[in-house]
């Protein structure tokens, strides 16, 4: 098992920044795929970036592109993701997530950091 833990989340105006980190434990964590997802009210889930587990490859949602930045410290055990130009539509529940090489689908999920963007 591995254990996903966020924070950083929080209240921000149009316009800002935040910082999101997520703290894993009981894995390799080094070995793992890490990724970012949220959730809108009312909305399904969706992927918002991911790291490699060597950070050498990155991929960003169209709608994040050039505003997030996904980034990990294997040493720390830690993935973060940086926000600027925060927007109102980028309100939503955050979720890290950890997949294990060779599978399609992500094994370990966080329990969520909440972010809302007022405008």
């Amino acid at each position: 098992q591995m254990q996903l833990v966020e924070s950083g989340g929080g209240l921000v105006q149009a316009g800002g920044s935040l910082r999101l980190s997520c703290a894993a434990s009981g894995r390799t964590f080094s070995s793992y795929t890490m990724g970012w997802f949220r959730q809108a009210p009312g909305k399904e889930r969706e992927f918002v970036a991911r790291i490699s587990w060597r950070s050498d490859s990155t991929t960003y949602a169209d709608s994040v592109k050039g505003r997030f930045t996904i980034s990990r410290d294997n040493a720390k055990n830690t993935v973060y993701l940086q926000m600027y130009s925060l927007k109102p539509e980028d309100t939503g529940v955050y979720y890290c997530a950890a997949r294990a090489s060779g599978w399609a689908s992500y094994n370990y999920w966080g329990q969520g950091t909440q972010v809302t963007v007022s405008s």
